[in-house]
């Protein structure tokens, strides 16, 4: 049986009166949402019968507001994929994405990602969505993904990475010995000319700030903690190009290849507060063996 996604909510004394519309934007249900709900096969119940959004409510009134059926794009097709899924519920899953996985389908990768991974999980699952990634990483680099199971979460989302309420860690290695223990480096990212792939420092790209800690010194790179306070492209490896120390692996920007064959970079944690249930939440992943071995070097 297919589950539908929806949300329920019990009227008390501070809500009484208003129209359902005012309650749900309350709720930071979007306009967009609405119409779909209205146009596209959703319902808006009221003590389990059908309303309209200009249905005031009562104190006691038993609200429930179902969404249409999400269907996943046709160039994202339901593969059988093998997820590593650190947390799951109703609203949201966090997982630990692999290296060499493609966050969405691309030209030269348009299978295998975990977009694809997911719309065959929901499938199996019996959830009703498709594809709504909060946090991607780029193919090469592994770690915690962000996801959420349906667009009205992903909404969520969004509004409080714009406010800096979901915050990740990275960990990394980069060439060469860091000289300072920790600091930041604010420069703005833009799109290299004649690139589709490539970011660089340039005057007229967007703010961008990553701060770093070291954590040890090698011989020849340093291991290396990371917090973004923006997520432009590539941010984490065009800044570490742009202050002399490009990560180890990472070949688009100029980092050495010897001990690694991708970029040293891995989402080692997440935290964010739960959006409906608004408790804390923060999860972590170590590093995978490429990235462990290197804590082995001299």
């Amino acid at each position: 049986m297919e589950t539908r996604f929806k949300l329920s909510w019990i009227i008390d004394e501070s809500s009484a009166g208003i129209p359902i519309k005012e309650f749900l934007k309350q709720k930071e249900i979007s306009r967009i949402s609405l119409t779909d709900i209205k146009f596209k096969g959703g319902f808006i119940l009221v003590n389990h019968e059908e309303v309209n959004v200009r249905y005031r409510l009562n104190e006691g009134d038993s609200l429930t507001v179902i969404f249409p059926a999400e269907i996943p794009s046709e160039g994202v097709k339901a593969e059988d994929i093998p997820l590593s899924i650190l947390y799951e519920d109703e609203f949201l899953l966090v997982v630990n994405k692999p290296a060499m996985m493609n966050t969405i389908p691309s030209r030269e990768h348009p299978n295998g990602s975990l977009a694809n991974a997911l719309v065959g999980y929901y499938q199996r699952s019996g959830i009703q969505s498709t594809s709504h990634i909060v946090t991607r990483l780029d193919r090469d680099t592994s770690g915690i993904v962000l996801i959420a199971k349906h667009r009205h979460v992903h909404h969520l989302f969004s509004k409080m990475q714009q406010n800096g309420l979901v915050k990740r860690t990275y960990e990394a290695f980069a060439g060469g010995l860091l000289a300072s223990e920790h600091g930041s480096i604010i420069e703005p990212i833009g799109r290299k000319q004649d690139s589709i792939i490539e970011r660089e420092v340039r005057d007229d790209g967007q703010y961008a700030c990553t701060h770093y800690r070291v954590l040890k010194r090698y011989s020849t790179f340093t291991h290396i903690e990371l917090g973004l306070e923006t997520g432009r492209t590539h941010q984490i490896r065009v800044h570490m190009s742009f202050f002399g120390h490009p990560l180890l692996g990472d070949d688009l920007y100029g980092g050495e290849t010897a001990l690694i064959k991708r970029q040293a970079l891995h989402c080692k944690k997440i935290q964010f507060q739960h959006p409906f249930y608004k408790e804390d939440m923060s999860f972590a992943a170590v590093p995978p063996e490429d990235m462990t071995r290197l804590l082995e070097a001299d």
